[in-house]
């Protein structure tokens, strides 16, 4: 079975990375995050694997992170 999808990724002209993430919890609490991963973030090419990688112009759906 497939996750959800915590949000979505797009892949901005400059390779910018942006994620718009959501969060649930009980009681129908809710968290909306916008990250912003440029090239030169250390963390770019996680994301970039994570998401599965993506284009300029392009957006995909964000899968889960797995458990720690």
């Amino acid at each position: 079975m497939t996750a959800p999808s915590i949000g979505s990724a797009h892949m901005l002209p400059d390779g910018t990375i942006e994620l718009m993430l959501r969060a649930e919890g009980p009681g129908g609490m809710r968290g909306d995050a916008k990250f912003s991963y440029p090239p030169s973030d250390p963390q770019y090419q996680m994301v970039l694997k994570h998401v599965g990688g993506l284009e300029p112009g392009a957006t995909k759906p964000v899968p889960p992170w797995p458990e720690k």
